[in-house]
């Protein structure tokens, strides 16, 4: 459906020029929601405007259903308007000084449509059920809700059929309870019309919970794509483990990295033990790595067995009642480490336990250059 290739785009600044996508591949498939996944400035929204044509690449080719909308080699750009791409801003857009009506209807009014009005009231009204929000088509736009009027941007967005859906953090600028509502209830409709969807965020949440695929993106590259699952449940990149979700990070070195058994690497407060399948690239002795795992993976023993691998001395530093679960900062060796504990089975502050790191929960990665982190620590994917 849609394909991107090789694309690239800067921008110059006071400060010089800035390489905001750097030769970036990927491909759409009909029907699917695809999200593009990071924080501020990774690019995730230039890619989205240079789909729309807003933005001029540098460089790459766009095709949508076949046909190139964008080559820098075959000096391809056609205009935003006959991209055939539907798009919602973060912002909405909403012209302040027209109805809902005639919000919707403005594309199908001045855009390359040739409809009589009959047709284009049955197609507006047909949007706005869409969205629930008959019976609204009257009311002045800017004394709508925020989540009414994203509702109105999408059905504007819908109402001519486009072939594509572009989302630009459409989300963002609604409270916590009305996106989660409205995150299931924009996943419903994709689905229920058989569209395909561009979808930015930096929402890690929105991100699992909306998508199909997930790219995660870092410094204008995709850093690792893949199903919802795969990007939490096995992060290929330690920004990747660190941004969705909330991972502890522990330096440590390889001492051992034969076929035979598992990896044994030496961190500060103890001997770690990590099956090698999975292990996603080669490692040599002595070389350093880090190594990850989720919260919800620590487990908090009052006593540990002798035979227990991947068992340390630790110390609760504070608890922190999260509902469903509590929120536990242990001190383990110089390092900090997070877990979560069934609501009944707390532990004080300043008790002294032990935290125990499965193996099979482990991710390890490289220290190598692009496999650096900011810091080392426990790491939060939250923006």
């Amino acid at each position: 459906m849609l394909k991107i290739a090789d694309l690239s785009k800067s921008f110059v600044t006071g400060q010089g020029r800035v390489d905001a996508v750097r030769g970036v591949s990927f491909t759409v498939a009909r029907g699917e929601i695809y999200t593009l996944l990071g924080p501020s400035g990774c690019g995730k929204s230039t890619i989205l405007r240079c789909v729309a044509g807003l933005e001029i690449p540098l460089a790459g080719d766009i095709e949508l259903k076949g046909t190139p909308v964008f080559s820098a080699r075959r000096r391809i750009n056609v205009p935003s308007h006959e991209r055939d791409m539907g798009m919602v801003f973060q912002s909405y857009a909403i012209w302040p000084h027209l109805t809902v009506f005639e919000n919707v209807a403005f594309p199908l009014r001045y855009g390359p449509f040739k409809i009589s009005k009959s047709e284009l009231r049955v197609r507006v009204m047909h949007a706005l059920k869409l969205v629930q929000m008959e019976g609204m088509e009257e009311r002045p736009a800017p004394l709508m809700s925020g989540g009414q009027q994203q509702r109105v941007a999408l059905a504007r967005a819908l109402v001519y059929e486009p072939a594509m859906l572009l989302l630009d953090e459409p989300l963002s600028n609604l409270d916590a309870k009305l996106r989660v509502e409205m995150r299931v209830e924009l996943r419903a409709l994709i689905k229920k019309l058989g569209l395909t969807a561009l979808y930015v965020t930096h929402d890690q949440e929105e991100a699992l919970t909306l998508s199909d695929r997930v790219s995660v993106m870092g410094r204008g590259k995709i850093l690792q794509e893949g199903t919802p699952q795969e990007i939490y449940s096995s992060p290929a990149h330690p920004e990747v483990a660190t941004f969705v979700g909330r991972t502890n990070i522990f330096p440590a070195r390889v001492e051992q990295s034969d076929s035979a058994g598992p990896l044994r690497m030496a961190a500060d407060f103890g001997q770690i033990l990590c099956p090698r399948d999975s292990i996603a690239e080669p490692l040599a002795p002595g070389e350093e790595v880090w190594v990850g795992i989720r919260p919800e993976d620590v487990a908090i023993l009052r006593e540990a067995s002798p035979a227990s691998v991947n068992t340390f001395s630790a110390t609760v530093v504070q608890t922190l009642f999260a509902g469903s679960h509590i929120q536990c900062e242990l001190a383990v060796g110089k390092h900090s480490c997070q877990a979560e504990v069934d609501a009944s089975g707390a532990v004080a502050a300043g008790s002294a336990v032990h935290v125990q790191l499965p193996p099979n929960r482990l991710h390890v990665f490289s220290r190598r250059p692009s496999g650096a982190l900011p810091t080392s620590g426990s790491q939060s994917g939250a923006e």
